[in-house]
């Protein structure tokens, strides 16, 4: 399974907070291999909560900051196809780290494991998971769990 993981950063960052950004693709690529995915590509945004709160008011109506948001290339049920012999772009994540690095110290855990974390849960909503129902977010959280405990970002 390939994966390819664009990360653009759009606010200032220090080389230690940078440094955490690695744990992205690390959670990403083993989404995708979990996941069974063909060759695909994702897009990731980081930004700071004005960054974030736009987006949310412009796409989902809602004017307030929030952890992470997902815009998928495909709708679900949708097959999805690359371009010829290329990878399957699906879609694209936007995460806020100021607001990441808020969730980490509430819940007591490491900014990496937030930040993979939220990639992964962006991830799985561009693969058509949500978290409507009590079943729906049953199923998604344990997925992501489950995910980021292969890679080491447990609680």
């Amino acid at each position: 399974m390939e994966l390819s993981v664009d990360i653009q950063v759009e606010i200032p960052l220090t080389e230690e907070e940078r440094s955490v950004l690695r744990w992205v693709h690390a959670s990403l690529e083993e989404a995708a291999s979990a996941e069974g995915l063909p060759p695909a590509e994702v897009s990731v945004t980081i930004v700071d909560d004005e960054g974030i709160r736009r987006l949310n008011r412009d796409f989902r109506q809602v004017d307030r900051p929030t952890d992470v948001l997902s815009f998928p290339q495909w709708e679900p049920g949708e097959p999805m196809e690359g371009a010829g012999d290329g990878p399957v772009p699906l879609g694209d994540i936007v995460i806020s780290f100021p607001r990441a690095r808020e969730q980490a110290d509430a819940y007591g855990h490491s900014l990496e494991r937030e930040i993979g974390f939220l990639a992964v849960h962006g991830f799985l909503h561009l693969l058509g998971y949500d978290h409507e129902t009590e079943e729906e977010e049953r199923r998604m959280f344990a997925r992501q769990e489950e995910i980021l405990g292969r890679v080491g970002l447990r609680r």
